[in-house]
C-alpha cells in the first residue's frame, strides 16, 4: 500500500537560531563543531527538507530518532523541525502503519513499514505545532495518522487479546543486535505474528508507544475542539493501566517484559527509561526505577551512566559495535532530558548531562556507544546525529533557553559565565550569565534576574510562570523591580505563578 501524501505546510516558517558564548573553551568548541556537524546531516528526500540520523551507518530518517531530532533543532531550522514530522506524516500507509524508517534513493523515496522502530514521534510531531502556528491542517493530519496508527496497534498487535501489545521483531524496539532477543528476525513483514525462540515479547515498548500516541491524540482534540479529548485520555489510561498491572513487578521496581509463552524475561532493562519518556509510568512507578535502579551504580549509574542493560545482569555485554546490549547509547542520553524532566528529575538530568558533556568536551567524536566504565566513545564515526542533537539539548537545558510549547525554559545550572541567545521570528530571547546570577532579556529588555542553580520559565512576553530548582539552596528571583522569590528552593521542587 503506498503513502497518503496528504499535507502540505503553505504557511511562513518563523526564522530561527542559537548562538552561544561560554567561557568554557572546551565546551564553547564542542557546541560550534556540532553546529557545523548538524549542517552536514541536513539532505533534500524529495522536496521535504529533512536531518538524517547521520554518519555512514544511516543515511535515512528514523522514526525512533529523527522526529524528536528535529524538533530539538527547530531552535536553528524550523523547516528541518517540520520535514522530519512530515515525512512520517505523508508517508502512513492506508492500514494506519508508519514507517520505520525512510531512504531517498535515485530520485524515490523507500520506505520501510517492517518494524515499529522505536517510534519517538508523537510528542515532538505535536510540539513541532507551536513552532508553525498551531496550523490546523498540520494538526489534523498529525490526528489523522496517530488515529490510524493506534487503529493498526491495536487490530495486529494483541492477538491473543491480553490487553497488552507485542513487539515482534528486533527492531520493533530500535535495539539492534541486542541479545535478549534471542533467535529473533530484524524486521517483520505482514500482519501475522511470528514464532522465534522467545518472540513475540508483550512489550513495555509497543504499550509506551501506545500511551504516548493516545495522550498526544488527547492533546490535539483538545487544540482542535473535536470532542474527542476525553476518549483518548480514557484510552490512554487504559494503557498505562494494563502496563502496571501485565509487565510492572512490583517486587522488583521495574518492568519487564514477558516472552511469547506469558512468562517474565529476566534482564533489566534500560526501557524502563524509555516508559518515561513516552510518559506510560504513573509516578511513583517511575520514583522507584529512578531510585532503586537508575541510580544504582551496580546497575544503570556506571562511571558513564546509562547502559542499555544493568551492568550486573547476566545478559549485559561491553561491545562495542552498534549493540544494544550494554554501552550507553546517544540516542538514550537524548531521551533522558525528557524522560527525567516529565517527572520533576531535573537534578539527575544535569548529572546525567553533566557527565555526557564533559567527555564530548574530552574527544569531541559524535558516535553513536560509549564504554560505560572507560567513559570513552566505542565507534569511529563521528557524525552521529543524537549525538550531536544532544549536545544541543543537554546545553539548552542546563545553560540556556528552550521552547516548549508556548513556553520558554531559562536554565543556568552550573557551568561557566556566557551567554546564550535564541531567536524566534522577530524576538531575540538572551540569557546572560555573570557570576551567580543570570539575566534574562527580550529584544534587550530585562525580564528577570535570578539566582544561578534554577530554571524560570516565561511565556514570550516575560511573564514569569514557574521556578524550579536545580542545584537547590537559597535563591532570589527578580522580575518588574520587585521580588518574586526569595528563599530556600530544594532541587527539583517547582513554584508556579499566576494562573
Amino acid at each position: 500500500m503506498e503513502g497518503n501524501m496528504g499535507y502540505t505546510y503553505r504557511g511562513d516558517l518563523p526564522q530561527t537560531g542559537v548562538r552561544f558564548r561560554t567561557e568554557d573553551a572546551a565546551l564553547q568548541e564542542l557546541f560550534e563543531l556540532a553546529q557545523q556537524k548538524a549542517k552536514k546531516n541536513i539532505f533534500d528526500f524529495g522536496g521535504t527538507k529533512v536531518m538524517i540520523e547521520g554518519s555512514a551507518l544511516y543515511r535515512g530518517v528514523w522514526i525512533e530518532t529523527q522526529p524528536m531530532g528535529g524538533e530539538i533543532y527547530a531552535a536553528q531550522d524550523a523547516e528541518v523541525a517540520l520535514g522530519n514530522q512530515l515525512i512520517f506524516i505523508n508517508n502512513a500507509r492506508e492500514d494506519g502503519r508508519l514507517p520505520g524508517c525512510i531512504f531517498f534513493e535515485e530520485g524515490k523515496l523507500r520506505c520501510r513499514y517492517d518494524m515499529l522502530q522505536g517510534y519517538c514521534f508523537p510528542v515532538p510531531a505535536l510540539k513541532t505545532a507551536w513552532w508553525i502556528g498551531l496550523d490546523k491542517g498540520y494538526l489534523s493530519a498529525l490526528y489523522k495518522a496517530l488515529r490510524a496508527h493506534d487503529e493498526y496497534l491495536w487490530k495486529y498487535r494483541d492477538p491473543a487479546g491480553t490487553g497488552c501489545l507485542q513487539s515482534w521483531c528486533v527492531w520493533d524496539t530500535g535495539e539492534d543486535n541486542g541479545v535478549r532477543f534471542g533467535k529473533a528476525d530484524d524486521s517483520w513483514s505482514g500482519e501475522t505474528p511470528p514464532c522465534f525462540e522467545r518472540m513475540p515479547f508483550y512489550s513495555m515498548d509497543v504499550m509506551s508507544y501506545s500511551y504516548d500516541g493516545r495522550r498526544t491524540l488527547a492533546r490535539i482534540s483538545e487544540l482542535l475542539g473535536n470532542g474527542e479529548e476525553a476518549m483518548w485520555r480514557e484510552k490512554a489510561e487504559y494503557v498505562r493501566r494494563r502496563l502496571r498491572e501485565y509487565l510492572w513487578r512490583e517486587e522488583k521496581g521495574a518492568c519487564y517484559d514477558r516472552d511469547r509463552f506469558g512468562n517474565f524475561t529476566d534482564t533489566l532493562l534500560h526501557n524502563n527509561l524509555r516508559c518515561m519518556y513516552h510518559g506510560s509510568f504513573t509516578q511513583d512507578m517511575a520514583e522507584r526505577f529512578v531510585r532503586e535502579h537508575l541510580l544504582n551504580p551496580n546497575e544503570f549509574w556506571t562511571p558513564f551512566p546509562l547502559p542499555s542493560v544493568a551492568a550486573n545482569d547476566p545478559a549485559f555485554r561491553n561491545l562495542g559495535e552498534n549493540n544494544w546490549s550494554g554501552q550507553p547509547q546517544s540516542l538514550t542520553y537524548q531521551r533522558a532530558i525528557f524522560a527525567l524532566e516529565n517527572y520533576g528529575f531535573y537534578s539527575v538530568m544535569k548529572q546525567l548531562g553533566e557527565k555526557y558533556l564533559s567527555v564530548m568536551k574530552r574527544y569531541k567524536m559524535f558516535v553513536q556507544q560509549f564504554d560505560p566504565f572507560l567513559c570513552k566513545p566505542s565507534m569511529s564515526h563521528d557524525d552521529y546525529g543524537p549525538s550531536i542533537l544532544a549536545v544541543f539539548a543537554y546545553v539548552a537545558h542546563l545553560y540556556g533557553i528552550f521552547r516548549d510549547e508556548d513556553t520558554l525554559a531559562w536554565t543556568s545550572a552550573g557551568g561557566a559565565d556566557g551567554e546564550y541567545e535564541q531567536t524566534i521570528g522577530e524576538n531575540r530571547y538572551t540569557l546572560s550569565r555573570f557570576g551567580d546570577t543570570f539575566t534574562g532579556f527580550r529584544n534587550g529588555k530585562e525580564l528577570f534576574s535570578a539566582s544561578a542553580g534554577v530554571r524560570v520559565v516565561t511565556d514570550f512576553e516575560g511573564k514569569i510562570r514557574a521556578l524550579i530548582g536545580i542545584d537547590g539552596g537559597t535563591v532570589r528571583l527578580n522580575a518588574g523591580g520587585r521580588t518574586l522569590y526569595g528563599g530556600e528552593l530544594p532541587a527539583d521542587r517547582c513554584i508556579r505563578f499566576g494562573a
